[in-house]
């Protein structure tokens, strides 16, 4: 593997050498596939068009995230930032030079590319769902709107590329992966969307359903590190050596630990389970509202600012037990707020205001 590090090396040190005028759009880039995005942006605004698709959004975000956490605990994959501090495949203190960003340290082990992947999985799950909405019925598609089709289908996924190439890019720019890793997350994140187009039980589960998928995931996750554990091989390597080679201590966040992500993406579905199962989003997104494209303007604005103050809201970092048990509750609240209180409280209003007119 050391040849792969190297060359991936020589990768970045181009990236960061020939294109640090682009640091501002790359640093924007990688933001742009933080998969907590997924939650706060992406889920509130398809959701809403759609709940099937939203759905299967958040399905596909865990599934993808959990599955991106076994393979970092099994591929054992180095970071860029630290591995050229230890190898020892330079000689003579030769060891090339990386410059490190206030997100480059990351604390989970690389391979494969979380970001990548979770942005590659959520963008699959946006194309393949508006070309479907687009696609013309076949008894009535003429050429005109076939060919329309087939640009707007070109189109779209010139953009899933572009973003997922950027999203690649950027992640290599400020040193937190190889080149390989983020290309492996990329083609897995793709590959976990496109199996959840198979499995449409998702979208009537039952909160029993819910809640069994995350015991399984949890308890899976949980036996694996003990197994880990009990073969002297520490599933948390990769936060000691983070927390070695980061350049700045300040740039270490308990949030990008690998039992952070597994905690967030469990609040996620547990929350999910409540909330479409809950009497609130039966009578407000399944009641004569859900189809208004008033209400659904309304609950994508309310949902999209709500989520974004929400957002502010910093967990402690003084005790890790504190801070996942936090971080699930908050991860929680958000698809519950998006699917269930919120749009019953528009409904509430709306149904107030019509009564007023009445």
């Amino acid at each position: 593997m050391d040849f792969v590090y190297s060359s991936g090396v020589l990768v970045i040190q181009h990236i960061q050498n020939n294109y640090r005028e682009y640091h501002d759009f790359l640093n924007f880039m990688s933001t742009v596939g933080d998969p907590r995005n997924i939650f706060f942006v992406y889920f509130p605004l398809w959701f809403h068009l759609s709940h099937n698709v939203g759905i299967k959004m958040i399905w596909v975000a865990v599934i993808g995230d959990w599955l991106n956490l076994v393979f970092k605990w099994i591929l054992f994959g180095h970071r860029p930032y630290w591995w050229v501090q230890e190898t020892m495949f330079y000689h003579n203190d030769s060891f090339p030079h990386l410059e490190q960003f206030h997100s480059t340290c990351e604390t989970g082990p690389g391979s494969p590319s979380g970001h990548a992947m979770g942005s590659s999985c959520v963008w699959y799950v946006m194309i393949t769902s508006a070309l479907n909405f687009t696609r013309p019925a076949s008894s009535v598609t003429s050429l005109q709107r076939f060919q329309r089709f087939r640009l707007l289908r070109s189109c779209l996924w010139m953009a899933f590329w572009v973003v997922q190439i950027s999203v690649c890019i950027s992640r290599v720019f400020i040193a937190t992966h190889f080149p390989h890793q983020v290309i492996l997350g990329l083609l897995a994140g793709m590959l976990v969307a496109e199996a959840f187009n198979h499995i449409p039980s998702i979208y009537n589960a039952s909160l029993k359903v819910y809640l069994q998928t995350n015991v399984c995931l949890f308890s899976f996750a949980g036996c694996f590190y003990l197994i880990l554990k009990s073969t002297e091989l520490d599933p948390l390597w990769s936060v000691t050596k983070a927390k070695r080679w980061c350049a700045n201590p300040d740039w270490i966040h308990l949030d990008t630990t690998p039992f952070a992500g597994l905690v967030r993406n469990l609040g996620a579905l547990f929350g999910l389970g409540l909330a479409v199962n809950s009497q609130m989003f039966i009578q407000s997104c399944k009641g004569k509202n859900g189809y208004k494209t008033r209400f659904k303007l309304m609950c994508v604005t309310a949902t999209l600012t709500s989520l974004q103050v929400y957002d502010f809201i910093k967990m402690p970092t003084n005790t890790e037990v504190v801070f996942y048990i936090l971080s699930f509750c908050k991860s929680a609240s958000v698809p519950l707020g998006v699917v269930a209180v919120i749009p019953y409280c528009v409904h509430l209003l709306i149904g107030d205001e019509d009564r007023k007119i009445a």
